[in-house]
């Protein structure tokens, strides 16, 4: 069963190329209501944390670098059947991929330095957003 919420972050590249309120726009004209947001860096130990599960690939490294480059912005969206209209809202993983009008064909620059993340599951969305967000901070 569909869950209505889901994770996101606006990556330290589009943040750094002052994306980040056209992002967030386009996410609520697309219907998705912020529930919880925050602007923060990660640093080596939570960015490592938070992409554990690829802990073992050879591209590791180089994504803690990048998402500890600068400040993001994290985010518990909602809207019905969040998950699913969020990944096509934000397109494929390769701008140079991604459907037209998207996030990512907008404002990602490359599949490394690709705007947003965005939960791939109801239940990675939960966990992604209990990562970084109490119940106190969701509204």
């Amino acid at each position: 069963m569909a869950t209505n919420r889901t994770f996101t972050m606006i990556k330290p590249d589009a943040v750094q190329n002052g994306y980040a309120g056209k992002i967030l726009d386009q996410m609520t004209e697309a219907g998705f209501k912020v529930i919880a947001l925050k602007y923060m860096q990660l640093d080596e130990s939570t960015a490592g944390n938070f992409y554990g599960v690829h802990r073992e690939r050879p591209f590791f490294n180089d994504l803690v670098t990048f998402m500890t480059s600068g400040p993001i912005y994290a985010a518990i969206l909602e809207k019905e059947n969040a998950v699913e209209d969020f990944r096509a809202l934000i397109g494929a993983t390769n701008p140079a991929e991604a459907a037209e009008g998207t996030i990512r064909q907008r404002f990602a620059k490359s599949i490394d330095a690709n705007a947003v993340h965005g939960s791939d599951s109801d239940v990675n969305a939960d966990i992604e957003g209990s990562f970084f967000f109490s119940q106190f901070e969701r509204f």
